[in-house]
């Protein structure tokens, strides 16, 4: 049974679920925290990564918030056929709160927004498009790897014009000054952290280790979540509490239009970014399409030019800036 609270414009929904004996151990798993050691843990996980330059992680009582633009130093949007006309826009000064002190619950939280983030400061989703899942059913029509909707990377634009990964982060993997089993890759905004798609030791994980969430019983968190290479790939829902009223949602790009994937996908897609202009450009029914934007005058602010087939082919041009 599904109930549904609204925040930051945002709908979030809490399952209750039924679990396995297996889930039941992981929901009653806590971790009883010095809240000054967490937050060293977490800006460790930056540091170590070698995201310090793009991430700044400051602690509260309560939180750890890693800070950045949302826009990691990898390749973007290549390897897309469904795409959704969106391009990815800088978020500045995106604040994504960790919790510090972790806890256990019986609760199996899905939201219709980001589950965490990634150590390089990039939110991550559950696989799905829609947000509210139905926790004990795997429904590939709205599996975005699946659909074609997300890009070598594991990530794609949102809505929002927002970067977000929706699968494991291959990429920012490969980037990682760290990289390895042991390495943190992510957070949940329940405080647990996300490893890869083995143990920290190196060793595999068995086939039906993983519970609802993608995620196993850990001595030194009490809890962790993993990537793997089926889906749900990453998170697919939240293990532990969470302060709902305080998760962040990117601003969306004020007078964009939403994009609408074209029917049967597109072809030679590719994002390039030359002297500071990002332009994302694809062939449908034999037509280029393509969108475009440069940094305008206003602070947060971009000049755009598109023509996309959600737009009838229409050239638009507008300064848009988030909200």
């Amino acid at each position: 049974m599904f109930t549904a609270s609204v925040f930051l414009g945002v709908n979030v929904y809490f399952a209750c679920d039924s679990s396995s004996d297996s889930d039941d151990e992981a929901a009653t798993s806590t971790s009883s925290v010095d809240a000054s050691a967490s937050c060293t843990t977490i800006q460790a996980s930056v540091s170590n990564a070698g995201f310090s330059d793009d991430v700044t992680v400051t602690c509260d009582d309560n939180y750890a918030y890693l800070t950045s633009d949302t826009y990691p130093d990898h390749d973007l949007m290549n390897g897309i056929t469904g795409t959704n006309e969106q391009i990815p826009v800088p978020a500045v000064d995106y604040g994504a709160p960790i919790k510090l002190s972790r806890s256990g619950t019986t609760n199996l939280n899905t939201m219709d927004s980001a589950l965490g983030v990634a150590v390089n400061g990039v939110p991550i989703y559950d696989y799905s498009a829609a947000g509210d899942l139905d926790l004990d059913v795997y429904d590939e029509t709205l599996d975005t790897y699946v659909l074609g909707q997300l890009d070598d990377c594991g990530g794609h634009a949102g809505r929002g014009d927002d970067y977000h990964y929706h699968a494991s982060p291959s990429c920012m993997i490969a980037n990682m000054e760290n990289a390895g089993d042991d390495a943190i890759l992510g957070w949940g905004y329940d405080g647990y952290p996300l490893y890869g798609n083995n143990n920290p030791d190196g060793s595999e994980i068995a086939d039906g280790t993983l519970d609802t969430c993608n995620g196993q019983i850990d001595e030194t968190f009490g809890f962790r979540y993993h990537t793997s290479v089926a889906a749900p790939y990453v998170f697919k829902c939240l293990r532990g509490t969470i302060d709902e009223d305080v998760l962040p949602r990117v601003a969306p790009m004020q007078g964009r239009t939403d994009g609408t994937p074209p029917q049967g996908g597109v072809t030679d897609l590719s994002h390039t970014v030359v002297n500071g202009t990002n332009r994302l450009e694809y062939t449908y029914s034999g037509e280029q399409y393509y969108l475009e934007y440069s940094a305008s005058d206003t602070a947060g602010c971009y000049n755009f030019t598109t023509k996309t087939v959600t737009d009838g082919g229409v050239v638009k041009e507008g300064e848009y800036c988030r909200e």
